[in-house]
């Protein structure tokens, strides 16, 4: 079953209400796209006891995490683009086997080669699966409320995903294995995979499409280089030459993508699309929205088993507030955004989010303190998800139907590049700050880094103000 590009001739026609089947298409898209959320950081419990158990030296221990976020990150454009011209269902059902495949070796390891390749895989499966099931969702639902409604959901599982995976990945290792980790993957793979090509209809190009190689090529190399770089300056250092090199290299290498785009006929970035201010300023309030809520888990993580000295598994736990507030967010935002525009949702939701942040600089060294945490990512948590969803909003609206795998492809970079960066951004933050030892150190490097972190929030919704249109929604354009 194929869809029409672009609801050229024989297109179907677009639902204008949440239909049986259409529901089933949600249940199934939402599932995989938690279950790729999830993974980001169920395994970060685990990497100490991941260590002792496979042999894997100390200096090495962060791969498992980087490796996976490397790829994640810098194919999700290439991926997005390949959705747009060989299929979307097709890529999506693709990547899935290969995540159920990589998971199962993850799961199977006996050494730290075998782990790493099951991890890069893991990414690159999800570098796939996001962007094409993101891009499928787009399609299936009509610009407007329904839509809205279906980036919302998506956007509240899938920050619930990212605090889920912290907790789910301490109870696997607690009470079963780190390996569980892995294999919890695999059903859901399975039942996504029955269900999915019976109700998923297929969505290509009506024509013959062709890939721009040296595009893809070059932004690959580039994004992976970049983000390398920028990961490393989180553990050696800004002024370090393993950080330096790999960004240089990376900045020169999308600048000669840029290059080519500008002379290739089929371009993998039509550069029109980039000009939309829809695009641009909307992927940077997403960038920022990321990089600043996941990095926010990050120090507050630090802040409760260092200061207070909390246990892992409670720390873990206390972040179930912050899901709260994100599916809370999540299910709100579409009719927030219906009422007022994802400009002013993306407005409302990243003060809310600031004012959050910025109230955690009044932590204490007492275990009282907990209660500031508690409330303060609930809240910071709910205007997160405005902002998310105001970014999916913007950033997938006033596109062709042919150009929405590439929007969800940059849409998808922008994620995965804000949460691959946050925490070592944030952590080199936090330790540069930090002077003397003990407890009061440590509290005094995580307030530093919580006011950058505030500062870049209120930065997001500047640019959201000044460059972003008002209009609420405007027809779709062929």
């Amino acid at each position: 079953m194929s869809v029409t590009d672009a609801r050229g001739a024989g297109a179907l026609p677009a639902p204008a209400v949440l239909t049986p089947r259409l529901r089933l298409v949600l249940v199934v898209l939402l599932a995989a796209q938690f279950m790729l959320a999830v993974d980001f950081s169920i395994l970060n419990v685990a990497l100490p006891v991941i260590g002792a158990g496979l042999g894997f030296p100390l200096a090495r221990l962060q791969w498992v995490a980087t490796s996976f976020a490397l790829c994640a990150a810098g194919f999700t454009l290439l991926f997005g683009r390949v959705a747009d011209l060989f299929g979307r269902r097709r890529l999506f059902l693709g990547g899935l086997v290969v995540l159920g495949v990589a998971s199962l070796v993850g799961g199977l390891a006996r050494n730290p080669e075998m782990l790493l390749t099951a991890r890069v895989f893991q990414g690159l499966a999800t570098a796939a699966v996001t962007p094409a099931g993101l891009s499928l969702l787009t399609i299936s639902f009509p610009e407007g409320p329904l839509r809205e409604k279906a980036l919302g959901l998506n956007g509240a599982l899938m920050s619930a995903g990212f605090t889920a995976g912290a907790v789910l990945g301490g109870l696997l290792t607690d009470l079963l294995s780190w390996r569980w980790a892995f294999f919890v993957n695999v059903p859901v793979v399975v039942a996504v995979l029955l269900v999915a090509p019976r109700v998923i209809a297929e969505s290509r190009p009506a024509g013959r499409t062709r890939l721009d190689v040296p595009g893809a090529v070059s932004v690959t190399l580039g994004l992976l280089a970049l983000v390398f770089g920028l990961t490393r300056a989180g553990e050696r250092g800004w002024g370090s030459a393993a950080a330096l090199v790999p960004m240089a290299a990376g900045a020169v290498l999308l600048l000669v993508f840029l290059a080519v785009e500008r002379r290739v006929p089929a371009p993998l970035v039509p550069l029109g699309v980039l000009r939309k201010p829809s695009v641009i300023w909307g992927n940077a309030a997403g960038l920022i929205a990321f990089l600043t809520e996941t990095s926010l888990v990050f120090l507050m993580t630090l802040y409760l088993q260092e200061v207070p000295r909390f246990s892992p598994l409670a720390a873990g736990l206390s972040f179930g507030v912050l899901g709260i507030g994100t599916v809370l967010g999540g299910s709100y935002a579409p009719k927030v955004i219906g009422a007022v525009g994802a400009r002013a949702a993306l407005i409302v939701g990243g003060m809310a989010q600031a004012v959050a942040t910025g109230a955690l600089l009044g932590l204490g060294e007492g275990r009282a303190w907990l209660w500031l945490v508690l409330v303060a990512t609930f809240a910071g948590g709910v205007g997160n998800m405005l902002v998310i969803v105001g970014f999916m909003v913007t950033a997938t609206s006033r596109l062709a139907d042919r150009e929405q795998g590439l929007a969800t492809g940059l849409a998808t970079m922008t994620q995965q590049v804000g949460i691959t960066l946050g925490t070592p951004v944030m952590s080199a933050v936090a330790t540069a700050a930090m002077t003397g030892s003990g407890a009061a150190a440590v509290l005094g490097g995580i307030r530093t880094a919580v006011a950058v972190n505030a500062a870049l929030v209120l930065l997001g919704v500047l640019l959201a103000a000044l460059f972003l249109r008002g209009d609420r929604r405007a027809p779709r354009s062929g």
